[in-house]
Formats: structure tokens, C-alpha cells, sequence
């Protein structure tokens, strides 16, 4: 016996997932599993599979085939249905939240991406219960999600050493520096661009804004270091290369300028751990402490988000026709937040909350 395959067009399978969205919207969940199996079908799956998967004969698969091949789209009108649909309970709810939490791949979705066609189906799938599409995004709101744009994590991060830095590292170093009346200071160095930088700006509609760039590959590179007790800034432009040498420079002048004990602060750049480096710490220990934030984790440094902020004034949408020019709003834009004390420490009050966001999520984990 000879297996013929019917082939689905790609125009066809775009107006069988409008179908869909109607049928999700008119509550039809008899047309939605219908499209959902020649969707599937569509897809390459083995009848066998989607009859197992959906619950159906493979006589019914054939009979939907047979009917779209007649009739087309038209054989995929749905029912609009009345009446008050059923809820979601408490406890139903709280699984659902977990669903969320764990992504679309762990429920057995293709997509890492939850939309509200795919929620739809999460919740219909789960408890048999099916919402309009609007309503599933007030029902997420109210659950507390939001529509937001995933960020990158490093798949080397050592949770453990993380939550060690939370709970013992950083709140020894911060006793300690209380103590002896120190700074605690976060440093990190940032990069600027002279072909520079595009940001969001509000603009006539239709008319994308336009910013001039010599294109030139060059950039001025800051040190810089900021104390979570003062909110004092310390920073060093370079126009070289960050390494040993200009690292090193940096934190003697920062000695220079102080009296008091530093704890330091630093991720693990090789020029924060060279050996060089090394040995310039340790004659520099009856002030200088040094702390190594746990590896691939930027978010622990507070000092990023000044990072932001400069260049948000310094290079975002501004053209720099030459180096100068460039060296010259960097660095006052450097001397601004040097004044800016109360802002720099309002940069930790961010970090402190989303430590404790991020303890308290990693307690629960392990």
C-alpha cells in the first residue's frame, strides 16, 4: 500500500494560525484542536504521533485533511460561543505562575519565548480552561509578570560563590570598613566611543533620526571607582590600552588622594590579577584590601549603572568628529557626577534591593 502525503502550503498554514487566533478568541476548543493537529500536520509529524498527542482517531486526521482540501479555511470558521467562561482557581493559579517561571521549553514548547497565543494554549492544556486573548495578559499583570526583554546570563556562573558574596563576603567587607572608617569602593573601567553611540529619542513619526559618525574605531577608556558609604567618585581617563601599568597608576593616585583604608573592589580582569598587580598589592596591604567579585557577575558591581548614565550624557546620539571632542564631554561629564555624591549613592540603594531580590531567590533555589 502506497503512503501518499499531502503537502500544505505556507500561505495556507498562515491563514490556518489566523483561524487559530479566532478560535482562541471565540472559545471554540473543538476547532482549535482541529487546527492545532493540521498545523502539526503541516509541520511533518507522523499521523500516529498527532493522533497520540491529540487524543484522536487517524480516520478524524484524514477527514479534516480531506475537508480543508475542499473547502479551504472556510472548513475552519469557529463557533463564537456565550455565556460566562470558567476560572482559574487560587491553587490553579499559583501552578500556573510556576509554569511561567520555569519557561515554554520545560513545558514542552518549541519556542523560549511565552506569548500570548502559547499562554492561551499553556492554560487551556493545563486546566481546560480557555481565556480571550486580551484577558490573558490583564490575568499576568494581575499575577505580577510583565512583558520584558530577556538579558543574557553567563552559563559559568557559580551560584554557590554568589550567594557566598551576599551573605558573608560583601557584608564582612562592609563591617570592616565601618570599622576602621574606610571606603568601600567598586571599580570597573568603561569604554567610549568616538563613532558613538545610539539611543531611543522622541522624533516627528516616520522621520528616523539621523546621527552623524566619522566611523572611526578609537575610543577613550576610564578607570573608575566609587565608595558605597560617601558616594565619592575616583576615576583616570586613558587613551591607551587598559592594562597592569595604567591599573596600577590609577590606584596610586587614589591613595594619594586619601588617608583613610580602601577595600577594594574589583572583578577579574586580567589586569586586576596579573602578576604584576599582584605584587604592587602586597605593598600597598597596611591600606589597600582587596575583594574579587564572583566571575562573569557585572551585575554585583554598582558602578555599572554609571556607568549607563554616562554615556546616556556623554556619547548617546552625539556625533564626534574628532577625539578631542569626545575626551572633552567624557570627562565633564566625569567632573558633573564627581559633585554628584547623593546620586552615587542612590546607585547602591539599587544594588542593595536587587541583591536582596537575588539572595532571596537563590536561598529558594537551593
Amino acid at each position: 500500500m502506497m503512503n501518499i502525503r499531502i503537502r500544505i502550503s505556507h500561505e495556507m498554514v498562515k491563514q490556518m494560525t489566523k483561524s487559530l487566533h479566532k478560535a482562541y478568541k471565540s472559545g471554540d476548543r473543538k476547532m482549535i484542536r482541529r487546527i492545532l493537529v493540521l498545523l502539526d500536520y503541516s509541520r511533518g509529524d507522523g499521523s500516529n504521533e498527532i493522533a497520540n498527542k491529540h487524543g484522536i482517531a487517524r480516520s478524524t486526521i484524514y477527514v479534516w485533511l480531506k475537508q480543508l482540501l475542499v473547502k479551504g479555511v472556510t472548513s475552519l470558521k469557529p463557533n463564537w460561543k456565550g455565556g460566562r467562561p470558567p476560572k482559574l482557581t487560587k491553587s490553579q493559579k499559583k501552578h500556573l505562575c510556576n509554569l511561567i517561571k520555569a519557561g515554554p521549553q520545560t513545558a514542552g514548547y518549541a519556542s523560549g519565548c511565552w506569548s500570548g497565543l502559547l499562554m492561551q494554549d499553556l492554560i487551556w492544556q493545563t486546566f481546560g480552561v480557555l481565556y480571550n486573548a486580551h484577558y490573558v495578559c490583564d490575568l499576568l499583570k494581575g499575577l505580577g509578570f510583565s512583558y520584558q526583554k530577556a538579558r543574557f546570563v553567563s552559563d559559568h556562573l557559580d551560584e554557590i560563590k554568589r550567594l557566598l558574596w551576599m551573605k558573608q563576603t560583601f557584608p564582612d567587607l562592609k563591617q570592616q570598613a565601618q570599622v576602621v572608617g574606610g571606603f568601600l569602593l567598586f571599580g570597573d573601567e568603561a569604554s567610549f566611543a568616538q563613532w558613538g553611540s545610539l539611543s531611543y529619542t522622541w522624533a516627528p513619526m516616520g522621520e528616523q533620526p539621523t546621527i552623524k559618525t566619522t566611523g572611526i574605531r578609537k575610543s577613550y577608556k576610564v578607570f573608575g571607582l566609587i565608595d558605597l558609604f560617601s558616594g565619592r567618585l575616583f576615576y583616570q581617563g586613558v587613551e591607551g590600552r587598559f592594562n597592569s601599568e595604567s591599573y596600577i597608576d590609577f590606584i596610586k593616585m587614589v591613595l594619594k588622594q586619601t588617608t583613610q583604608p580602601l577595600f577594594l573592589v574589583q572583578d577579574g580582569a586580567r589586569y586586576h590579577t596579573s602578576k604584576l598587580t599582584k605584587q604592587f598589592f602586597q605593598g600597598q596591604t597596611q591600606r589597600l584590601t582587596v575583594a574579587q567579585l564572583p566571575s562573569y557577575s557585572p551585575d554585583y558591581n554598582p558602578i555599572e549603572f554609571l556607568w549607563r548614565a554616562l554615556k546616556r550624557r556623554t556619547t548617546h546620539n552625539i556625533y564626534f568628529p574628532k577625539f578631542a571632542t569626545l575626551i572633552t564631554s567624557v570627562e565633564e561629564a566625569l567632573a558633573y557626577f564627581q559633585t554628584q555624591s547623593q546620586y552615587v549613592k542612590s546607585l547602591f540603594t539599587i544594588y542593595m534591593d536587587e541583591m536582596a531580590t537575588a539572595t532571596n531567590e537563590l536561598v529558594i533555589a537551593t
